[in-house]
């Protein structure tokens, strides 16, 4: 034991040197640990530090979005608020625009109300005045009895006649002396008569008559017009009929589109309305764009030049018949007689025919022609505005020929037309003579036609006739009454009661057949030029 092997000493090296390794393994190993350590500190306070920054960005964003979405919720209920106030006030000022009218109403009804208390205290006094008068004018008529009667009995005392014995002894002498003279008068002129005036005036007339090649008059109610293809009734009816409805309410006259191949049929009592329609939608085929804009402008420019041709085919009639000193403005009337019939016949045809009979009778009874062709030929120039304005179409047209300068014999005979009056002249029988035998050809008039044009035409004069009404026409054969009125008079609540004070009216003043759709359209527009 006192001394070591070799190999004992080799092992105790090597524990040595393992020993060693070891503490230099654990010395390194706690280098590195420490290294480590510090290196996994300074990444944590990089993270914590990268953290905390992108937490504070974050609570930044988070709180600028929090500002937003304040903002915009403020917005919006300043919004919401301003509508409300909005509506609160609209509705104030309609509350306030109420009470005025009720107001004026109230004040309306006072005033009327004082009318009516000044008028029946007016009536009272007039009245009492009256009968203070009649009292007089009694008493005075008494004392014109009493004197009366006392001057008959000093006549009596002084004649020895009495009044009665009197007055029939005068009566005796006249009538003896009346019928003698009348007895050899009536004899001669009967004598006369049947020699001369039978023969001579059916001559004359017959005359007047076959000289006077007049078409008998044809008019009905609807037009035909022709269409390139049955493909263009789609494009005049339009997008869910829009096109259709324009063309309606621009013309007035009510569109049939039906089964018939390439045709469409145009209804309205009023020639006038249905040949603007014509003639415009012949236009719009042409030219291809058919939509409600254009549709309107259209109807203008035709119903303009319609109203030129009117003028030139009363120029045409009355250079036809010798007449070239008439006023403009009455040939223009004349004119649009063209588009009016009366009883089927055509007006401007006929008045036309009954100026060439009369002249043809006036020249050969020796009396003026000019005066009697005159006179015929404007005797129904009333009807071209009397479905415009109030009174028969005979005053009418009377107030015409003196306000645009006619002679008083050609006025004269144009009064005396329908026998209203006691003629003033042989003119003013001749041109009643022509009326009647124009009027009197077998064919020349149809009464079911005319009466009924007139009730359209009073149907359309009743909607008319109420404020805020600015256009109406009768359609469906008068089954419906279609009213436009101006927006800016009539609102939408008027609009609803103008409809039943119309409907009311018309079951109080028209008799008809069925019932009549009353349909009131309240349009409005707004207009801009871009320029």
């Amino acid at each position: 034991m006192g001394q070591w092997t070799t190999l004992e000493l080799l092992g105790l090296a090597l524990d040595a040197l393992a020993a060693l390794a070891v503490m230099a393994w654990v010395a390194w190993a706690r280098k590195r640990l420490k290294a480590d350590t510090s290196h996994a500190r300074e990444q944590a306070a990089q993270i914590l530090a990268s953290a905390e920054r992108e937490a504070e960005s974050r609570r930044k964003e988070a709180e600028l979005a929090g500002k937003e979405r304040a903002h915009a919720l403020l917005l919006e209920a300043e919004r919401s608020a301003r509508e409300l106030h909005e509506a609160a006030r609209t509705a104030e000022q309609h509350a306030a625009e109420q009470l005025r009218v009720a107001s004026e109403r109230t004040a309306t009804l006072i005033q009327r109300e004082q009318d009516l208390s000044r008028r029946h205290d007016e009536a009272q006094q007039r009245q009492a005045a009256q009968a203070a008068i009649e009292q007089q004018v009694r008493a005075r008529l008494a004392q014109a009895d009493e004197r009366h009667a006392e001057a008959m009995k000093e006549l009596q005392r002084v004649s020895g006649l009495t009044a009665d014995e009197a007055k029939a002894e005068l009566l005796r002498h006249v009538e003896h002396d009346a019928r003698r003279d009348a007895a050899h008068l009536i004899k001669r002129l009967e004598a006369e008569a049947r020699e001369q005036a039978g023969a001579r005036a059916r001559q004359i007339i017959t005359e007047a008559i076959q000289r006077s090649a007049a078409e008998h008059a044809i008019e009905t109610t609807v037009s035909v017009v022709d269409l390139p293809s049955d493909d263009m009734k789609g494009r005049i009816i339009g997008r869910e009929g829009r096109n259709i409805r324009a063309l309606e309410q621009a013309t007035g006259v009510e569109l049939i589109v039906d089964d018939t191949p390439g045709a469409i049929i145009l209804s309205s009592f009023d020639p006038f309305r249905r040949e603007v329609a014509r003639q415009s939608i012949e236009k719009l085929i042409a030219d291809g764009r058919i939509h409600p804009a254009r549709i309107e402008e259209v109807v203008d420019k035709v119903r303009s030049e319609l109203e030129d041709a009117v003028r030139r085919d009363g120029e045409a009639a009355a250079f036809e018949l010798g007449l070239h000193d008439v006023h403009p403005e009455l040939l223009r009337l004349m004119g649009r007689l063209k588009f009016r019939t009366s009883y089927g016949q055509n007006v401007l045809s006929h008045s036309k025919e009954v100026a060439f009979l009369a002249g043809v009778m006036a020249r050969e009874l020796g009396l003026d022609a000019h005066v009697s062709v005159r006179a015929a030929f404007l005797h129904d120039v009333g009807k071209a505005v009397d479905r415009e304005m109030e009174g028969t179409h005979l005053e009418i047209g009377l107030d015409l020929l003196r306000k645009h300068g006619e002679r008083p014999s050609v006025i004269d005979a144009v009064a005396a037309h329908h026998m209203d009056i006691d003629w003033p002249s042989l003119e003013a029988m001749i041109v009643q003579a022509a009326d009647a035998i124009s009027a009197a050809r077998p064919g020349a008039r149809r009464d079911i036609l005319e009466s009924y044009v007139k009730r359209l035409e009073k149907l359309e004069d009743i909607a008319s006739s109420f404020k805020g009404v600015a256009r109406s026409f009768a359609l469906q054969a008068g089954r419906e009454i279609r009213i436009l009125v101006q927006s800016e008079q009539v609102s939408d609540e008027d609009a609803v009661w103008l409809s039943k004070d119309i409907a009311r009216r018309i079951e109080n003043e028209l008799e008809y057949p069925g019932q009549i759709k009353v349909t009131v359209i309240r349009e409005t527009r707004a207009v801009e030029i871009a320029r």
